[in-house]
């Protein structure tokens, strides 16, 4: 019997997980995240499944190696949490690399679209049945530049969602993708060029804060900016400041640099003590939601699905094809 230890449960979880799991797998869900002071609970299990938000640092890492841990089997594409070096020979790492890009590119789409018509505002006003309309002027997507940071499968499925709306889309990556019709330019032509970016990239020591105070002011006044990716991507004092002063139009964030103790928990009961996360949520020119935009019945499937067969792989001894 394959005993896994699953930290960070939520309900969708459960359901797509007991779905996939055989009959020689034995699940022991834990609702709180993995980090240094829970990890002693993986103790005599052979997998631990992680998430996004989990703190898999060096500590965390040697409690699980020490307790007889044999995989840590991520349940999602990033793995920017986990120390990779300390890992290295120590404990094989497994992951889920695409479980839906569409999902995330939709949602990307979708934030942008209810900014620009004003949706969120004008569901919470017609529901205390205010009809007026002042204040929700939009502008047409078609004929303006979308910036695409990213062009692995999200970022791709994101162009061809912006084409379809008779955009012209500029596109940034270090490494681009062969045989595909993006147009690619330098970065700072991205910036001063597109009406709205949208980041589809990996956090990296090359990509960390890639929006600051100083890739702002490159932009053209008036920008929108989307991120569904990462959230230290983006330098969160300096996209307040550029959106106090009406430099940045709006701005969509399924992310948030400081989201790991935030995002997935009902903090409703809670004084939130983040003020730029405070001020965030209270403009009207934001849409901030908790890291969903991977969240549609085909990537739960998907994720779940990947990740018993990772582990399965692992313990028959096949070849690891999702292996970090």
């Amino acid at each position: 019997m394959i005993r896994i230890a699953f930290f960070d449960t939520k309900p969708y979880d459960k359901i797509w997980f007991d779905r996939y799991c055989t009959d020689s797998m034995e699940i022991k869900y834990f609702e709180g995240k993995l980090h240094p002071d829970s990890a002693i609970l993986a103790r005599n299990y052979d997998v631990v499944v992680a998430f996004v938000n989990d703190n898999i640092n060096e500590k965390t890492l040697s409690i699980l190696v020490e307790n007889g841990v044999k995989l840590l089997a991520m349940r999602c594409a990033g793995y920017n949490n986990i120390d990779l070096a300390y890992a290295k020979g120590k404990i094989p790492i497994v992951r889920v690399p695409g479980y839906s890009p569409y999902a995330v590119a939709e949602h990307a789409m979708a934030m942008l679209l209810c900014l620009n018509r004003k949706i969120h505002r004008a569901f919470n006003r017609t529901r205390e049945y205010n009809f007026s309309i002042n204040g929700f002027t939009g502008w047409d997507l078609h004929g303006k530049t979308a910036g695409v940071i990213g062009t692995g499968k999200i970022g791709q499925i994101f162009i061809e969602i912006c084409k379809g709306f008779g955009m012209e889309v500029l596109a940034y990556d270090p490494y681009p993708a062969e045989g595909m019709d993006i147009h690619y330019v330098e970065l700072e032509e991205l910036f001063s060029r597109s009406d709205v970016i949208s980041l589809h990239c990996p956090l990296t020591k090359e990509t960390d804060r890639i929006i600051n105070e100083e890739s702002i002011r490159k932009m053209k006044r008036g920008v929108t900016i989307i991120n569904t990716s990462r959230g230290a991507l983006i330098e969160s004092e300096a996209l307040l400041k550029a959106l106090r002063e009406e430099y940045v139009r709006a701005a969509g964030l399924d992310v948030y640099e400081e989201e790991t103790d935030l995002f997935y928990e009902d903090r409703s009961n809670t004084i939130i003590k983040d003020e730029v996360l405070s001020l965030l949520v209270s403009m009207p020119n934001v849409l901030l939601t908790s890291h969903q935009a991977f969240l549609t019945e085909e990537a739960l499937e998907n994720i779940a699905s990947v990740t018993i067969g990772n582990i399965r792989s692992f313990f028959e001894k096949h070849e690891l094809e999702n292996e970090v």
